[in-house]
């Protein structure tokens, strides 16, 4: 691999960044693209094919072979409040695929005791959010019932590109969501994305069912995810 390209590969990497390391199998010649950079015509397809699913190999364009290597970050799921759904969907999470962190700060609920082997953070959203920024490969969960603790982590998420923002309550819990929420100056075409009562409709009653309608939502979105144009992923960078 070209030294340049590795580089740039592991840039993009680092930075939870899609990107396809493309290389001619005539002449071996290597190029990287970013999710939402221009590709014309029927490699440009390919490319937005492999994309989407996540999935490397060959293209045949115009006589030639290209071998696609894809690389798409892991995807992360940061459920806001340390409580029995969180307990339940955390291993689960796991199984799935998918780096899961739990934000809560209250200390009572947020304990490695609750939590084992999972990336806990006793903060407060915004300030975790903060440090640690949504993108493209995120879903956020908020389930803790509390407008002080759940409305910051909505609102960042709602600004941001992540691919699923779903929160716990009922229908009448949640209208008073977005009345909180257009107060905070979001739009009413943003709010429309929170994905309330949360999860897939199964019936889900009990904690563990909630957390398996959760992932099951989340999975089927990211699935069903549309690609970023370049100058909305830049937003992200």
């Amino acid at each position: 691999m070209d030294p340049y390209c590795l580089k740039k590969l592991n840039e993009e990497r680092h930075a939870r960044r899609a990107a396809i390391l493309l290389t001619d199998m005539v002449d071996g010649r290597d190029r990287v693209i970013r999710q939402g950079d221009p590709v014309a015509g029927v490699l440009g397809e390919a490319v937005r094919t492999a994309f989407l699913s996540g999935k490397s190999g060959i293209a045949e364009v115009d006589g030639r072979s290209f071998f696609l290597n894809v690389h798409l970050p892991p995807p992360r799921l940061v459920v806001i409040g340390a409580v029995h759904i969180s307990q339940a969907l955390a291993p689960m999470a796991r199984i799935a695929g998918y780096d899961m962190e739990i934000v809560d700060p209250r200390t009572a609920f947020a304990t490695e005791e609750r939590f084992p082997d999972v990336t806990l953070h006793a903060e407060w959203p915004q300030d975790v959010l903060e440090a640690r920024p949504l993108d493209p490969y995120t879903a956020l969960a908020a389930v803790t019932h509390d407008p002080k603790i759940d409305d910051s982590a909505l609102a960042a998420a709602l600004t941001s590109n992540c691919f699923y923002v779903g929160a716990l309550g009922s229908r009448k819990t949640h209208a008073k969501r977005i009345e909180r929420l257009l107060a905070l100056g979001l739009g009413e075409e943003q709010i429309s994305r929170i994905r309330a009562p949360i999860g897939l409709d199964i019936g889900a009653s009990s904690p563990a069912e909630i957390a398996v309608a959760v992932l099951a939502d989340v999975i089927k979105t990211f699935h069903a995810r549309e690609l970023l144009p370049s100058h909305e992923l830049d937003r992200t960078a």
